[in-house]
């Protein structure tokens, strides 16, 4: 509150404020912000009188910029604090010893700022790399970029490219890094994750909270292309001038996703759990990891009906049903509706021609309200003689016979719907086409193996709400203890 006999302002008439903050010495940085960041306020406001049109936009950069320099001055006095300045510390159990101290730069969200620290290397070691308290106690990711900061940005690329990240960080005033550091922290943070994944998967599930109107889980796999880079073998004889030093090809190879679901009474999907792997990745313990979550949730509630849900390729029910049968959960498997619809209305056109809408209607119906409806249609399709008649290459009623006799047990849609079961595939569907085609597939992407499991990894981590709690574990083992010995 303003005191009596205070000086009026200079803008005429409201008494000032006269505010006394003690600034401690190490923390003068601190205080001289704050008082750049009060000189840019009180300069913005003197320039509003007189009832005069503001470029608002320059203010708000202005107080921004204001606001980023206390940010800063504040991470600079505790990373300060962080070091440890002594002859010999113990790291892990291990003995270090100092080698000297120099400056050093760590990346905020709002921008670098200059520490001077220690530097340490393993006794006994005399080529061993040297360490620094700051970094190690901080948590830092790769030289120097703090933890959130990390994180953030890496978010940033598992959605859009490094230099549509780049700038977007300008324009929201943070983050202020080159394209070049974006795509280097972003593939750190995905090394890191891609290596614990395991792990942080299996603490994800454990914490996970089964909505209360959860009645069924589904999993589903399913397979998406993305273009790859490959070399290309080096012609035989002198290359021509002009011959790329490193040639490549842009192949379109088979990537995985897969879904953990949580349906309600109704069937309706209440949350998604998302998956991916490259095309060189390993399918198998994506399956196994979508198995374990199923084990984890059916324990955690044990009322949980649990379905099975794919297209009708045999590679997808072999690898899931694999693994789930390792774990002995009960199941229904169920092929996806739609998938079968689609097969039904081809082989529906070459039989009943113009017609052909009216009785795939007829056949989806008996397939929602009979469970022994595909025998029905294999039937007819059968008598239909029609098997063999071609369109284009293809032969659609012989077609739709052999997805029937070879995926009928997985039909039964009726028992599906009284059991509150969903009976479509579109979640795994979905999440093809959200963590792979939206991010991966643009015109001209090609991707390498190791920087493209980082990207759908991440990616799947985003999608399926987990991002904080994802990068909280992942990070949290490059924090360590360093203590004075």
């Amino acid at each position: 509150m303003p005191s009596e006999g205070c000086p009026d302002s200079l803008d005429g008439g409201c008494p000032v404020a006269v505010m006394v903050i003690e600034v401690p010495e190490e923390l003068k940085t601190l205080g001289d912000a704050m008082v750049q960041a009060m000189a840019a306020v009180t300069t913005a406001r003197a320039a509003t009188t007189a009832g005069r049109a503001v470029d608002y936009a320059a203010v708000e950069a202005e107080i921004g910029e204001a606001a980023a320099q206390v940010e800063r001055a504040g991470h600079q006095a505790v990373l300060a604090s962080l070091d440890v300045d002594r002859p010999s510390v113990l790291i892990g159990g291990a003995r270090f010893t100092r080698v000297g101290r120099c400056e050093a730069t760590y990346y905020t969200m709002a921008g670098p700022v200059v520490v001077e620290r220690s530097l340490y290397r393993e006794a006994g070691r005399r080529n061993s790399k040297v360490v620094d308290p700051v970094s190690l106690r901080a948590g830092v990711v790769e030289d120097g970029w703090l933890p959130r900061t990390a994180a953030a940005m890496a978010h940033q690329v598992q959605q859009v490219t490094s230099r549509e990240a780049e700038e977007g960080a300008r324009q929201l005033g943070r983050l202020p890094y080159s394209r070049s550091s974006f795509d280097r922290v972003a593939h750190a943070v995905g090394a890191h994750y891609v290596a614990a994944h395991g792990d942080v998967e299996d603490a994800l599930i454990e914490a996970y909270e089964i909505p209360a109107e959860a009645r069924s889980v589904s999993v589903s796999l399913d397979r998406v292309s993305v273009p790859m880079e490959e070399p290309l073998p080096r012609p035989v004889g002198r290359p021509r001038k002009d011959a790329p030093k490193r040639p490549v090809a842009r192949n379109f190879r088979m990537a995985y996703c897969g879904t953990v679901t949580l349906h309600d009474e109704n069937g309706d999907a209440l949350h998604t759990i998302r998956y991916g792997r490259m095309p060189q990745g390993d399918e198998a313990n994506l399956c196994e990891g979508l198995a374990a979550d199923v084990a984890v949730l059916v324990r955690k509630r044990p009322d949980l009906k649990v379905a099975a849900l794919c297209d009708g390729a045999p590679e997808l029910w072999n690898l899931l049903g694999t693994h789930l049968g390792e774990l002995g959960v009960p199941r229904h498997e169920l092929v996806d509706l739609w998938h079968n619809v689609e097969k039904l209305g081809r082989a529906a056109a070459v039989i009943h021609g113009s017609k052909a809408s009216d009785e795939v209607r007829r056949w989806k119906l008996r397939l929602l309200n009979s469970s022994h409806a595909a025998d029905g249609i294999l039937a007819e399709l059968k008598q239909s003689g029609r098997e063999h008649v071609c369109v284009g290459e293809g032969q659609p009623v012989h077609d739709a016979i052999t997805y029937i006799e070879n995926n009928g047990s997985r039909m039964d849609y009726a028992m599906a719907r009284r059991l509150g079961l969903p009976v479509g595939s579109g979640n795994v569907e979905a999440t093809c086409k959200s963590l792979v085609e939206v991010r991966m597939k643009r015109c001209g992407a090609r991707w390498k193996e190791r920087s493209g499991e980082h990207v759908i990894q991440l990616r799947a981590v985003a999608l399926s709400d987990r991002w904080d709690a994802a990068m909280k574990l992942t990070l949290r083992p490059l924090r360590k203890a360093v203590r004075a010995a």
